[in-house]
Parts: C-alpha cells; sequence; structure tokens
C-alpha cells in the first residue's frame, strides 16, 4: 500500500512543482483563491466571497498582461565576426523592437552562450512602438568551438505570477583560433630534392610551370584563359599549373592524453597548440607547403598545401584539438612514415620521453628525412623529468631541438639551433629575417595572417516566427 500511495502521490508531486515549483506568487494567490471561495460558500458570508472573484478576476488580468508583453516583439542582432584568434574580440548589437501599441514595461533579454567571459543579459521597458539597442564587447581568451543563441526574451506580469519566454533565432557557431605567434629566425634543417621536376603537382595558383588546358568553368579568372587553344577549339580553355619542386613540412603535434598536463590556459596542451600554429604562420608566410598530423579522437590529417585559405584549415584543425588521444606519438611516427620521404622535413611537438618515439626519429633519419622537435618540458608542470636528457640524446643524432620550459617566451625559445650546439644570441633573435630564409628561396612570401571577414548581416527575428523548437537548431561552422 505504501507503494502504490507513493506511485500515486509522485506524479501529483511533479505535476505540482512544475505549475507552482518555480512561481511561489502563483502558489500562494491561487491558494488564497480556493480559502476564500471555500469559506465563503460555506458561511455563506460575501466578503471572503468578493476576495475570491478579486483574487480569480486579478489572475486572468496578470495572464493577460503577460501574454500581451510578448506580442509584437522582434530581436536583431548582428556580429562582426565567426572567427577570431585568442586574444581579439567580437562586438554583438542587439535591438529590442516593439511593434505594439501596447508599451512593455519588463522585458528581460538573454543570449545563451557557452564562451567563457561572455555575458548579454539586459532588462529594459518599451513604449509604444519603441525599440533599444545595446552593444557587447567580449574578449575570446580561449581556442575552441563555442556557440551564441538563441536570444531568450522574458516578460511577467508586476506581481510576478505567470512568465512568458520567446525565443529568437538559433545556435550559431563561434571559432576561436590559438595564438599564432610571429618565430623570427626560426629554422628547420632544409630536406633534400632527388631532382628537379620530379615532384612537381597540379595547384590552383597561378605559377611560372604552365602543364597543360582544360575546359573553361564558372569562375575561372580571364588571365588564365588560353586563347590560342580557345579559337582552335572554338570553345574557351583555361591553363592548368604545377607547382615548382619543393620540400614538404609536417608538423606532428602529440595528443596523447597520457603525456600532456595541466588545466586551463596554463596546460601543456596549450603550449603545444600554440607552437604548431606558429610554427605553420611561419612557413605559410614563406610560401612553404606545410601540413599537419594529429591523433585526438582520430586520426587527423591536412595534406601538405599553400596559402591563407589552407593556414585557416589548419587553426581550424587547431582550435578544437584536446589531448584525449590514446595513441601515442611513437606510433604515429612509425605508420605513418611511408608519407615521408628525402624531400621532406617532419617537426614533432611533444611532452613525451618515450624512447620509443625517439627510436622513430632515428629511422627516419636514416632514410634521409629531416627531423626538428619542439620538446616540452614537463618537470616544468610538476610532471616527470627526463626532458633535458631527452634533448641530449637527439642532438647526438643530428635532431635540431628546441626545449620548452613552463613561463618561457616562445618566439625567443624557438631560434633555431645548430643540432648539438647551443642557443643564437639576443641579437640575431632580433635580426629581421632575409628574403629566402628556411628555404623559401626568392618566392613571394603569402601573408598567412589571416584576415578575418567582417559579418556585418543584421538578422531580424519577429515572435510570430519563432518557437521553442528553435533552440535546438544549430549552424554549422563552414
Amino acid at each position: 500500500m505504501r507503494g502504490l500511495g507513493g506511485a500515486l502521490t509522485n506524479p501529483l508531486r511533479s505535476a505540482w512543482r512544475a505549475t507552482f515549483g518555480t512561481r511561489r506568487s502563483m502558489s500562494i494567490i491561487v491558494t488564497l483563491t480556493i480559502v476564500a471561495f471555500a469559506v465563503g460558500f460555506a458561511s455563506n458570508y460575501w466578503l471572503p466571497q468578493r476576495l475570491g472573484y478579486t483574487l480569480l478576476f486579478g489572475l486572468l488580468l496578470a495572464a493577460l498582461w503577460t501574454w500581451s508583453s510578448g506580442q509584437g516583439v522582434r530581436v536583431r542582432m548582428s556580429r562582426s565576426r565567426d572567427r577570431v584568434q585568442a586574444g581579439e574580440s567580437i562586438i554583438e548589437r542587439f535591438e529590442v523592437i516593439n511593434d505594439s501599441a501596447i508599451p512593455k514595461l519588463w522585458l528581460e533579454v538573454e543570449e545563451a552562450s557557452d564562451l567563457p567571459g561572455h555575458t548579454a543579459q539586459f532588462v529594459t521597458s518599451l513604449g509604444r512602438s519603441g525599440h533599444r539597442n545595446w552593444r557587447v564587447q567580449t574578449q575570446c581568451d580561449r581556442r575552441g568551438l563555442y556557440n551564441l543563441g538563441p536570444i531568450t526574451v522574458r516578460s511577467s506580469d508586476p506581481f510576478d505570477i505567470f512568465h512568458r519566454e520567446l525565443r529568437f533565432g538559433h545556435r550559431r557557431g563561434l571559432v576561436v583560433y590559438p595564438r599564432a605567434l610571429e618565430l623570427p629566425r626560426y629554422s628547420v634543417p632544409p630536406a633534400n630534392l632527388p631532382g628537379e621536376g620530379r615532384f612537381r603537382r597540379r595547384t590552383h595558383y597561378v605559377t611560372p610551370n604552365a602543364s597543360g588546358i582544360r575546359d573553361y568553368e564558372p569562375g575561372d579568372s580571364v588571365n588564365r584563359i588560353h586563347w590560342k587553344s580557345s579559337l582552335r577549339t572554338g570553345s574557351l580553355k583555361v591553363k592548368t599549373f604545377e607547382l615548382d619542386p619543393a620540400s614538404h613540412l609536417w608538423v606532428v603535434l602529440d595528443l596523447s592524453g597520457q603525456d600532456h598536463l595541466g588545466t586551463g590556459d596554463d596546460a601543456t596542451i596549450e603550449t603545444a597548440v600554440t607552437i604548431a600554429a606558429s610554427v605553420v604562420r611561419l612557413f605559410i608566410n614563406q610560401n612553404r607547403s606545410v601540413g599537419l598530423m594529429m591523433f585526438g579522437e582520430r586520426l587527423d590529417v591536412i595534406e601538405p598545401d599553400r596559402g591563407s585559405q589552407h593556414f585557416g584549415r589548419i587553426l581550424e584543425s587547431l582550435a578544437v584539438a584536446q589531448p584525449i588521444g590514446n595513441v601515442p606519438v611513437a606510433s604515429i611516427l612509425y605508420q605513418q612514415s611511408r608519407r615521408w620521404g628525402r624531400h621532406t622535413t617532419v617537426i614533432v611537438i611533444t611532452p613525451s620521453t618515450d624512447p620509443r618515439w625517439q627510436g622513430a626519429i632515428r629511422t627516419l633519419t636514416q632514410r634521409g628525412v629531416k627531423a626538428a622537435v619542439a620538446l616540452i618540458d614537463l618537470d616544468a608542470w610538476g610532471g616527470r623529468a627526463g626532458a633535458a636528457a631527452t634533448a641530449v640524446e637527439l642532438r647526438a643524432m643530428g635532431v635540431q631541438v628546441n626545449l620548452i620550459r613552463k613561463g618561457d617566451h616562445i618566439p625567443a625559445v624557438m631560434v633555431g639551433q645548430v643540432p648539438g650546439g647551443g642557443r643564437s644570441s639576443a641579437a640575431a633573435l632580433a635580426e629581421p629575417a632575409p628574403n629566402g630564409a628556411n628555404g623559401a628561396g626568392g618566392a613571394p612570401a603569402a601573408q598567412a595572417n589571416l584576415e578575418m571577414e567582417e559579418v556585418l548581416a543584421e538578422t531580424d527575428w519577429s515572435s510570430g516566427d519563432s518557437d521553442i523548437e528553435a533552440s535546438s537548431e544549430e549552424t554549422p561552422v563552414p
């Protein structure tokens, strides 16, 4: 019987909490109304009855007030950009508009977000056909993929008996790229090319090497049209190009969970990602062909390419990189070694001191692959020691090593070292890198200072086409 009574009372208790649990004023008014009617009809006395009718009329008036507070409300929002680098800010502009002739005395506006430090909450009142504007600036200090939205507008009656929520828009993604620092005079051992012209490959960039022709497609530039072939064939033809023979650079980032320490901005993964982004930026600016490889939830491989668009793709992958992998960096180097030959330079970024990946580096160098290592010293984060000894062993094999400790200034530490030698002097660090450094030749640099385009198109939502289901929609980040 006790179990049956509990089964019957639980739904009633849940229904009561759903209706009155967060509305103490409503529960008090409803209770007083019921008591007034009960006493009035039981005693046949007019005062409790009139009190009950007054309270009931007040409930109806409050419900009507709350309903009318949400009628004719529109929200307009614009955001400066959807992609920023850590340390930069985004600016959002909000406008709440009242298209109704009924004033809105109390409106709470809030934008849902999981972006750290983002607060967009306002309380306002609107007159007849009035509007209010706000500007919110949020600094994005931590890389990652975040969601902003939807926007919720709440209204209630003066006695806080009834509530009404309106949701406008849907979730929109915000990508915060990692910091990409300038690395003056950082260099890696240049790879050897077996012969001129053997490693040319197709590219959509204009180069001195025209390899053939193809049919014209919408969007092709006019300066790529080959007019002689077009006249001979009777249809437009455009030239195709190949890249000059050049070595590839591969950045291998260790995302093994057992090798990284720390949380938040002081974690070793943040240092590793910053180093990776900075190295990629340096060589993309030198018009080098750079690829990225890392193993988190899965193997993520971005084939070597050039240009700012390629740099943006790498930054998007680094923005969400987390040390959740269970594959050690040694396994990645052994399994993916078939990708690399004498025309490749591999840059490994890892906090691991496991001798197995040192053996993988030795195997690669014996095959003619050039290698460089950015080694993070876990001892500075309270982890295991041995990074200094590992650096000595690698330098003895002829591998360039940069040892990074907690609190180090990365551009200063990442000055290129001669294998087995010491760091460059501070004077050398201050000198600008000459043209063609690090194997870039005389090719013009493709500026990798990724330009964030302004997204100023306004979004306008009205209460008529908004609903609760809109909050479950998500706009994927391209």
